[in-house]
């Protein structure tokens, strides 16, 4: 199921809060820069994951955290290489995919998504959403919550 929302990402009650995030290991600007002040233990393991080559597009970056409500996981999904350079549509296309193979295998029941590659990315949102949908939107056993400002 997928639903929007307006509200605070970094706030959100859902086990899992997907960020945007560069392979090169930097969270300067917008929400990766508020999720890095947030979380700087996802931030290291991101930022040392990128200086290995482990961080691709593509590909998902997750840390999980225990929580007296139980595991919460951030998931730093590459929509560009470069914080320098905008996002790509093929980017945020493979991403999803391998996002939807993270949910499933990790057993999360309910994910934040921000706009993916918009913003900063300078994608166009009308593109990004129906990829969302069509790459997402049969889970059953997963919320997917789109954020889509305050």
């Amino acid at each position: 199921m997928i639903r929007s929302t307006q509200g605070d990402l970094l706030h959100a009650p859902e086990h899992a809060i997907t960020n945007a995030v560069n392979t090169v290991g930097v969270m300067g600007k917008g929400l990766a820069l508020q999720l890095k002040q947030r979380f700087p233990d996802n931030f290291r393991a991101y930022a040392a994951a990128c200086q290995t080559g482990e961080v691709k597009v593509g590909r998902m970056f997750v840390t999980r955290r225990e929580t007296p409500e139980g595991p919460r996981w951030i998931i730093n999904f590459p929509t560009k290489q470069d914080w320098r350079h905008p996002s790509r549509l093929e980017w945020v296309e493979s991403g999803l995919h391998d996002l939807r193979r993270v949910l499933l295998a990790e057993g999360i029941r309910s994910v934040a998504l921000p706009k993916l590659g918009c913003g900063l990315g300078g994608l166009d949102w009308n593109k990004v959403r129906p990829l969302i949908d069509t790459i997402l939107g049969d889970l059953e056993d997963v919320e997917v919550v789109v954020y889509e400002g305050r």
